[in-house]
């Protein structure tokens, strides 16, 4: 069975990006989630204060991941970069 996994965080919020990042680790720990492609979608990118793509990956601590991932940094409210993040998820999660 080919799966993935969407994982949506509040850029604009770092102050619970160490919950998020021991939620998302302890969900991928799951034995029906182990190997599966991660897509992290960093949502409110269009807020002035948002993290970049590249601050959330190093607060979720995604580098030492076994799991394929990518962030995406989108706007919900605009639909800006969801298709983009979908579109690397539907790819990874055909070649598994």
């Amino acid at each position: 069975m080919h799966q993935g996994l969407i994982f949506v965080v509040d850029s604009n919020d770092p102050e619970r990006m160490k919950e998020a990042a021991t939620e998302l680790h302890q969900m991928l720990e799951e034995d029906e989630l182990r190997g599966v492609a991660l897509l992290v979608l960093a949502n409110k990118q269009d807020l002035p204060r948002a993290m970049s793509v590249s601050d959330v990956t190093e607060a979720l601590v995604l580098s030492g991941l076994s799991n394929t991932f990518s962030v995406q940094g989108c706007c919900a409210v605009s639909g800006t970069g969801l298709v983009e993040g979908l579109d690397w998820l539907s790819t990874q999660v055909q070649k598994l």
